[in-house]
C-alpha cells in the first residue's frame, strides 16, 4: 500500500497544495513551523479520521475558511482508490470514495492504513490512560473498521448516561441543600426522581452491551500486541528489562478507592458484560452523588511494564521512547499480518533519538513499501532512508530534483 497523491484545500496552513508521491522513502524537510507536519497529519486523518495533534476538528480548518478538504489516491495491490474527506467542524464530516458519496464518513475507513510515529508518542508511556485507550481503539479501527461504529455507539451511550447522572446529582444536591438529605435510591425515588432511575437502568443495559464488545476486542488486541511489542522493545533496547503489557479495567468505588479487575478476564463477552453490570451496581451510589459514569472501558488502561515495574514513573527518558516506539512497531507488524504494508509516517522522530535507537529504528522501517518522514534539516534523515525530498518553506512545498 502506498499514497500516490495528496491534495489539500484549506487544511491547516494550506489554502491549496497538491503533491505526487511514490513508493519508498519520501522526506519533507524544512524549519519548524513551516507546515511539513500538516502534510503527514492530513494523511493520518484520512486513515483514522482524527489527528495525532489535536482532539477536535476545528484547528484543522484554515483560519477564515468554513471547511477543509483532503483528497488522496491510495494504491493497494495495483488498485487505486480516490478518497475525499470534507471536514466540517460542528457538523457531520463527509466522504467520497472514487467520487461516489459514502453514506457516512466512517465508511471510508480502512482504505488507507498508516502507522504514525511522532514526538507526542511519549504520552503513550508517560501520559494519562486516555492516550493508551486511544492507541488501542485507533488500532482496532485500522484492523476492523466496523469498530468505529462500536466506539461511536459506546461514546453516545456514555454521553447520554452522564447527562442523566448529572441531572440526578443536581436533584440530590438540591434536596441536601434544603436540609432533607437523600441517602439511598428509594428515598431519591420517593422525592420524584423514580423516572431518572428507571431510565438509568435502560442506559446501563446499553453501556454493558457496547462496553463488553469494546472491552473484549481490546483484550484480544493486547494479547496479539504483547509478543510483538516485547520483541520490538528488545531490538531497540537490548540491555533493558523485558517489556510487557496488559489490559486492566478499573472501578472507582463510593469511597474513591481504586480497585482493579483480574486482568485475565479472557474475551468472553458474557463474562465481561456481567463484570460491567456488577461494577455499575457497586458504584451506583457514588455515580448518583458525583454525576458521572465510573465503570466502563472509558476508564480502563493499558498497563506497560519493564520487568516488574510500571513503565510510567519508573522508565527513563530513553526507555520511555523505546517503549513508545515498540508499541508503534508492534502495531505495524500486526497490520502487516492482516495483509499489506501500512504506510509508515515518521514525524520529526529521528531528531528525538540517540544514535543507537536511530540506527535500529531505521533498520526496521527501511523495507516498508512507503515511508514518509518529516525533518527540520536534511541531516536528520538517515542515509538508508534517502529518497524523494520535498522542501517545505513558508507553506510552499517544492520537490527537490
Amino acid at each position: 500500500m502506498y499514497v500516490a497523491s495528496l491534495s489539500l484545500t484549506d487544511f491547516r496552513s494550506y489554502p491549496e497544495v497538491e503533491l505526487t508521491l511514490e513508493p519508498g522513502a519520501t522526506a519533507f524537510v524544512g524549519p519548524n513551523g513551516q507546515g511539513k507536519t500538516n502534510l503527514v497529519e492530513a494523511l493520518g486523518y484520512v486513515a483514522a479520521h482524527s489527528s495525532h495533534r489535536v482532539a477536535t476538528d476545528a484547528p484543522l480548518v484554515r483560519h477564515g475558511a468554513q471547511r477543509a478538504i483532503i483528497r488522496s489516491v491510495v494504491v493497494r495491490d495495483d488498485r487505486r482508490a480516490l478518497i475525499e474527506l470534507e471536514i466540517n467542524p460542528g457538523r457531520a464530516n463527509r466522504a467520497r470514495v472514487n467520487r461516489s458519496p459514502a453514506p457516512r464518513a466512517r465508511d471510508a475507513l480502512g482504505l488507507l492504513r498508516t502507522v504514525l510515529f511522532a514526538p507526542e508518542d511519549l504520552s503513550l508511556v508517560k501520559g494519562d490512560p486516555s492516550e493508551r485507550r486511544r492507541f488501542l481503539d485507533d488500532l482496532l479501527v485500522a484492523r476492523t473498521p466496523r469498530f468505529a461504529g462500536v466506539r461511536a455507539d459506546y461514546e453516545r451511550v456514555l454521553k447520554q448516561r452522564n447527562a442523566l447522572l448529572r441531572t440526578a446529582a443536581a436533584t440530590r444536591g438540591g434536596r441536601r441543600r434544603g436540609g432533607r438529605r437523600q441517602d439511598d435510591d428509594a428515598a431519591f425515588a420517593s422525592a420524584g426522581a423514580g423516572d431518572v432511575l428507571a431510565t438509568l437502568e435502560i442506559w446501563d443495559s446499553h453501556l454493558v452491551r457496547h462496553g463488553a464488545e469494546l472491552t473484549a476486542a481490546r483484550i484480544d488486541l493486547v494479547d496479539a500486541l504483547r509478543p510483538l511489542a516485547a520483541k520490538a522493545y528488545a531490538t531497540l533496547a537490548p540491555s533493558s528489562a523485558l517489556a510487557d503489557l496488559d489490559y486492566r479495567g478499573a472501578v472507582d468505588d463510593a469511597e474513591g478507592k481504586l480497585s482493579t479487575d483480574v486482568p485475565s478476564l479472557g474475551t468472553n463477552r458474557e463474562i465481561i458484560a456481567e463484570r460491567l453490570r456488577a461494577g455499575l451496581a457497586e458504584v451506583r451510589q457514588a455515580e448518583l452523588d458525583r454525576g458521572i459514569t465510573l465503570v466502563g472501558p472509558h476508564r480502563d488502561d493499558l498497563l506497560l511494564r519493564l520487568g516488574e515495574l510500571p513503565a510510567r514513573g519508573y522508565a527513563s527518558h530513553g526507555e520511555s521512547w523505546s517503549f513508545a516506539l515498540a508499541l508503534r512497531l508492534a502495531a505495524y507488524d500486526l497490520l502487516r499480518t492482516d495483509g499489506g504494508d501500512p504506510v509508515l509516517i515518521l514525524d520529526d522522530v529521528f531528531a528525538e533519538l540517540d544514535t543507537q535507537r536511530r540506527r535500529r529504528l531505521t533498520e526496521i522501517v527501511a523495507p516498508a513499501e512507503q515511508v514518509l518522514i518529516t525533518a527540520a534539516v536534511p541531516d536528520d534523515v538517515p542515509s538508508e532512508l534517502a529518497g524523494a525530498r520535498f522542501d517545505v518553506v513558508e507553506g510552499s512545498v517544492t520537490r527537490v530534483r
